[in-house]
């Protein structure tokens, strides 16, 4: 396919070899010396290699920062800022997923300001101590297809001292370009390739089924869904199909804008666990599904009747609810998604502080049940143990 610029929710050039435009992008929004935050595990890619020759041939003084956890952490985006300022950068390219892209918006965010991050407020209803004119010119690249953070419009950062994650948030934190090529993400492996795409999935359902009227997040909820469904196989069993590449490149685009309407329990368990155990967000978003999908069942069975129509999914002997929760169960399976928490040593010991945790998060509000402290502990529990 040819290179197309999407204008929603930001403006979007998306196809192969869309990286070509970076250093011209990077012109355009005035950087001259842009830093380049990326993960660890990414620093010696040779894609990385390549976004730094070609900005330092267009005349830009591009320096990088590797230093991006899977799990990021206020410790991470300190780094980040030391390593901006230090280098008297004057803009942010975040290359990655969702743990780079988090952690690049939020130096973007907090780059120019002159309280510390945790001092800023930064919560969905109170942002009011962050300068917006302040934030950096920035730029999102994603190399995975799962947490669409490339169109978010906030970011999910561990509080080490408080072990807990934080979503920062400020409307301007949305990039206001993204570049989106699908070929940076042919190398990705494929447990990673199922745990991001899955993350995708789960984006797409949560706010599909979230709380309120949102008739658009719905309508684009359900076709991401649809296109998980047809391309995430195919990307996990062939790497290098570009097509299925493609299409999951836009379904964690679309998953992301969709839930502008909300998310709900999964996530909230899952930023808990994420917190108290570091495992990877996606996989364990994954594991969680099909129970939260149980325990939301009585509030979610009709949003499952559209949905089982737009998966083709058969329409005789069971309920559509039944029908999409097998489904769930079976594509988890393919992609040897594990069955419980315990298999990514998540104990249940620590089940009262997650279900804390969770109830408070701020995901949960999104949620179509309002669940307390011990209905998420019981939910955690389940998961770990397999208790369908």
């Amino acid at each position: 396919m040819t290179i197309v610029t999407w204008n929603y929710p930001t403006s979007i050039a998306f196809g192969p070899g869309a990286i070509a435009q970076l250093p011209q992008t990077c012109a355009d929004l005035g950087m001259r010396r842009p830093l380049v935050v990326t993960d660890s595990g990414l620093k010696t890619a040779p894609f990385i290699a390549r976004v730094l020759q070609d900005c330092r041939a267009a005349g830009l003084a591009a320096e990088l920062f590797a230093g991006v956890q899977g799990n990021p952490v206020d410790e991470n985006v300190a780094a980040a800022l030391a390593a901006y300022k230090g280098q008297s950068c004057d803009g942010v390219v975040s290359v990655g997923g969702g743990s780079a892209l988090d952690v690049g918006k939020t130096l973007a965010l907090i780059a120019g300001q002159t309280a510390s991050l945790w001092e800023l407020g930064g919560a969905e209803d109170d942002w009011s101590g962050i300068d917006g004119d302040s934030i950096a010119p920035q730029i999102a690249v994603p190399t995975t297809a799962g947490t669409g953070s490339e169109v978010g419009r906030a970011a999910v950062i561990t509080d080490t001292a408080a072990r807990v994650k934080k979503i920062i948030f400020h409307p301007q934190m949305l990039p206001p370009r993204v570049i989106a090529d699908p070929e940076l993400t042919l190398g990705l492996p494929p447990h990673l390739t199922a745990a991001t795409g899955m993350d995708a999935l789960v984006h797409s359902f949560e706010a599909y089924c979230a709380t309120g009227f949102h008739p658009m997040a719905d309508g684009i909820a359900l076709e991401a869904m649809r296109l998980v469904a047809a391309s995430l196989p195919r990307a996990f069993a062939d790497g290098g199909d570009l097509e299925a590449r493609t299409q999951m490149l836009a379904a964690a685009t679309m998953g992301a804008t969709a839930f502008q309407k909300d998310l709900g329990a999964v996530h909230a368990l899952a930023h808990a666990i994420g917190a108290l155990f570091n495992v990877h967000h996606g996989l364990t978003n994954a594991i969680l599904l099909p129970y939260v999908m149980l325990a939301n069942r009585a509030a979610i069975e009709d949003k499952m009747v559209p949905l089982a129509r737009v998966l083709n999914l058969p329409a005789t002997g069971i309920s559509s609810f039944e029908a999409v929760f097998e489904w769930v169960l079976a594509l988890r399976g393919s992609l040897a998604i594990p069955h419980t928490l315990d298999e990514i040593q998540v104990a249940a010991g620590r089940a009262d502080d997650i279900g804390s945790l969770a109830a408070t998060d701020p995901c949960a509000a999104g949620n179509p049940i309002g669940f307390d402290a011990g209905h998420y502990a019981e939910i955690f529990t389940r998961a770990v143990e397999g208790q369908l």
